[in-house]
């Protein structure tokens, strides 16, 4: 017999007072694969509800995050054929697991769960049997669902997708992108399950204060965090255990530099730096034997989601949640012990000819093209390109550089 566990149905962060300003981009395409008559198309649908069907979203104690509909999605919209679609699922599936019964049942109450927030994980398939639900509400409306779970309440779930180290955020674009209920319903579910305190500086206007500096440049900023002796000696190796230890013993240097990102009256031109900021964090910080920092991968990728939302998230959402990203930013960059960023590694890399579609072929055929972090950078950075023109090849070098050079992940 099921336990019931109450959960909030008004839940997260509501933004702070920030103003109302908006960042205008068009939307990315939608790529509907549920009706879509093309057979690659079809593929993708059959796979993203096998996987949701068959795999858990979270697995291996609990600890790894169900990527296939991210890798599956990538590869789709650049160009993948049924064939490699399936290739990809099937080298995706030996690592997954498949669902397992909850504790206990997730109750519409909803309020009462901040208790036991560390469990939440454990009822991942519960929170999935809930928010599947709660569609006959909604008129079997995926997405009037997201909506109200997403945005509605005082502390709105919108403020957590960078717990759980983004991959809420990174789901629920995919969700968007791939016009997926099922993976969307899977983002909300994983947001639910990774619900932290982060939210709090979200929805508490008190850690929103006047920084001792402000700037423009990201890069410029994560340049004084890397001198700033007062993170000197907090842990003795990368790992996703040192956010916490960043929280809790410099939570004051850290929140200060997040404020010191200036918005200024031109917040899209911000986002903008802060997509070159992203791709620099991967592709300018390797180590000489071409390793890549698979933690700061999700950077990049999580910048991505919030291009496709920013078009979709309401108004007074836009600067939070991109101020939502730059935090996940500042723990991700001091955990990983603030590596050096060369960015000439990128704006002096010769492409030598080649283009995006060679960066495509890489994505699809190389020798790392079931590594779904590998395939989704590769795309980050071409829809980067795309979505602010890429006038001096900064994308497309920095993805060739990635694409060719890549060897593992460290």
């Amino acid at each position: 017999m099921f336990s019931t566990f109450s959960l909030p149905l008004t839940w997260l962060p509501s933004a702070p007072a920030i103003g109302r300003r908006t960042i205008n981009l068009s939307n990315v395409k939608r790529h509907d694969v549920e009706t879509s008559k093309d057979r690659s198309a079809r593929s993708l649908k059959h796979l993203i509800k096998a996987n949701h069907a068959n795999h858990s979203i979270i697995y291996h104690n609990l600890e790894f995050h169900n990527h296939a509909p991210h890798i599956l999605g990538s590869a789709y919209i650049l160009g993948a054929n049924p064939d490699q679609l399936t290739k990809i699922y099937e080298v995706e599936s030996d690592s997954l697991e498949p669902w397992r019964d909850s504790p206990g049942e997730i109750s519409k109450a909803l309020y009462e769960f901040k208790e036991a927030k560390k469990c939440l994980p454990s009822y991942q398939r519960a929170f999935i049997d809930f928010f599947e639900d709660q569609l006959a509400a909604f008129g079997y409306d995926w997405d009037k669902v997201l909506n109200f779970y997403l945005y509605e309440g005082k502390e709105p779930l919108v403020n957590s997708l960078v717990s759980g180290l983004a991959h809420p955020l990174i789901h629920l674009g995919y969700a968007h992108e791939l016009s997926s209920r099922d993976v969307g319903l899977e983002a909300l579910a994983l947001t639910a399950c990774f619900y932290n305190d982060l939210h709090k500086y979200l929805d508490d206007p008190s850690y929103t204060r006047p920084p001792t500096f402000k700037s423009k440049n990201l890069l410029e900023i994560l340049a004084k965090v890397r001198s700033d002796d007062r993170f000197d000696g907090l842990f003795v190796q990368k790992g996703e255990e040192n956010i916490d230890t960043v929280l809790e013993q410099r939570e004051d240097a850290l929140i200060d530099y997040w404020n010191a990102w200036d918005l200024g009256s031109n917040p899209k031109a911000q986002f903008e730096d802060s997509q070159r900021a992203a791709t620099a964090l991967v592709v300018a910080t390797h180590d000489s034997l071409k390793r890549y920092d698979f933690f700061l991968m999700h950077l990049l990728t999580s910048s991505h989601a919030v291009r496709i939302l920013l078009p979709i998230v309401p108004p007074k959402f836009q600067i939070p949640l991109v101020r939502q990203w730059w935090l996940f930013t500042l723990l991700a960059y001091t955990g990983q012990m603030r590596p050096k960023i060369e960015t000439s590694l990128i704006e002096e890399y010769p492409l030598n000819g080649k283009n995006w579609k060679d960066v495509d072929q890489m994505a699809l055929t190389s020798e790392h093209a079931q590594d779904a972090h590998y395939v989704k950078g590769l795309r980050s950075m071409k829809e980067a390109a795309a979505t602010w023109g890429d006038k001096d090849d900064y994308f497309l070098k920095a993805a060739v550089k990635f694409g060719v050079e890549f060897d593992s992940w460290f």
